[in-house]
């Protein structure tokens, strides 16, 4: 295995966006405007609701504001895993919402099919493929946690199936697998990329004013509604506004101490040939993530290169983001050995594209919700990584909440409550860095949960990506 040599030519550029047909940048605003409703960030939860908005009244006057182009961040350089869960996983809602997780699960599963069915009314081209995703044992003792995820799953109405090793393998060839769960009926996989410029497009063809290159940079109360202060002099006014910035500095500094950047990273190979794509298998195409807490997501494109991400998690101090931050040669030397590991029988395949980028997180590893400025302004953040589908429904939340009326989903602790916030530096990164010093133990170690972890358990807290 020559990681060397198999890097070699990886560019340092998102596969998903790097494509031709990458659409132009539309221009930055200029000068003062008005509207009905402002939606800040052009990510999928701000696409969601700008277009949602839309839908629901044709009428009303929609702006969308964009510091960069729409799709540029983390809704453009994510796995392309869209799953119906709202809650990072079953498993997860149902620890902290017992009470709620079978109507969050219908809500999901209802949130799903109405996102395939806009992407049909639009003819978003995203490649979507209803392949399902197999949770991998790499480590003897992970087969027990899976075993439990499947009975959970059967219990709320999944299709599942169960695999041992040979079965496993014989679905996808790798000598790591010890046993899967093929969740089969609850993760679709798509083109991020396509899937965000889609939507832009979509948003476009109902009347929504989109302004890219146009950075927000200050929020203020205005008479009835709120004016968003731009970088460069420009301004919206409007009635409403909702708050998509993903894992980007907070315009409301309450947000500051519930949601942390953390840099996930990823490589894509070059395309397999026949002979390559046989000896792997993998003919259902279907989503791959290992069970360890610093794991491994994957995937097969469209013209059938393997992505190959996530295993470091990383916080930097201070929350601190930059360029050269998305750029971990150490990163992507471990992935790419990581990768030769899990399929030695591609050795000699090389990678094309290697890049790194933020997610948001927060204590619940789920979105949260709220409103700011007296109602006018609403948010949906923290959404952890496992935002492509549940962003939606964050953005169905937020328009929600800006109505003002109680709704059946206004209405749940699933939406009222909220995370437990990060402490202060210099203390958060210590935790931060303490827990993840303490997953790849757990990991080294038979999945064995360290005082602080079984700590962090008892008080519902966790980091993740």
């Amino acid at each position: 295995m020559n990681v060397g040599r198999a890097l070699a030519d990886a560019q340092p550029r998102v596969f998903w966006l790097d494509r031709p047909e990458r659409p132009d940048p539309l221009p930055p605003l200029s000068g003062s405007l008005e509207a009905d409703l402002l939606v800040v960030g052009g990510g999928y939860a701000g696409l969601w609701a700008a277009l949602q908005a839309k839908q629901d009244d044709p009428g009303r006057d929609v702006v969308l504001v964009e510091a960069g182009t729409c799709g540029w961040a983390a809704s453009g350089r994510n796995g392309g895993f869209c799953a119906t869960s709202l809650t990072h996983g079953l498993a997860n809602g149902a620890a902290r919402f017992p009470d709620e997780i079978s109507t969050l699960e219908t809500l999901g599963a209802a949130n799903l099919d109405a996102m395939l069915a806009t992407i049909s009314l639009f003819d978003i081209r995203c490649d979507v493929e209803r392949t399902g995703e197999i949770s991998l044992a790499t480590a003897p003792h992970q087969l027990a946690d899976l075993a439990a995820d499947a009975a959970l799953a059967r219990r709320h109405g999944h299709d599942v199936v169960v695999l041992g090793r040979d079965e496993v393998r014989a679905e996808v060839a790798s000598p790591t697998y010890l046993g899967g769960v093929w969740h089969r009926d609850r993760t679709v996989m798509l083109d991020p990329a396509r899937l965000a410029w889609g939507l832009r497009a979509a948003c476009l063809s109902l009347g929504v004013r989109i302004f890219e290159h146009t950075r927000v940079t200050g929020l203020a109360s205005s008479g009835a509604g709120v004016v968003a202060r731009c970088f460069g002099g420009g301004s919206v006014r409007a009635g409403g506004v909702v708050l998509a910035a993903n894992a980007f500095p907070p315009l409301l500094r309450r947000l500051r101490a519930f949601v942390v950047p953390v840099y996930d990273y990823a490589l894509v190979t070059r395309p397999l040939t026949p002979a390559e794509l046989a000896s792997v298998g993998w003919r259902q195409r279907q989503g791959l993530a290992d069970s360890g807490n610093q794991f491994h997501y994957y995937r097969l494109t469209a013209d059938n290169r393997i992505l190959f991400g996530g295993y470091d998690a990383v916080y930097h101090y201070g929350n601190r983001m930059a360029p050269s931050l998305a750029r971990s040669a150490p990163t992507f030397a471990t992935l790419a050995r990581h990768f030769f590991s899990t399929f030695p029988q591609l050795e000699g395949v090389t990678f094309t594209h290697q890049w790194g980028g933020v997610v948001d997180t927060c204590t619940r590893f789920c979105a949260f919700f709220g409103t700011a400025f007296g109602g006018r302004l609403a948010y949906a953040t923290g959404f952890t990584g496992l935002g492509v589908g549940a962003t939606r429904f964050g953005a169905r939340v937020a328009l929600d909440l800006l109505s003002g009326s109680p709704t059946p989903v206004t209405t749940l602790d699933f939406v009222r409550s909220r995370p437990m916030p990060f402490p202060p530096e210099p203390l958060r990164s210590l935790v931060i860095n303490a827990t993840r010093w303490s997953m790849a133990q757990a990991d080294a170690h038979e999945g064995r949960r360290n005082l602080w972890l079984r700590t962090l358990d008892r008080l519902g807290l966790g980091f993740d990506s």
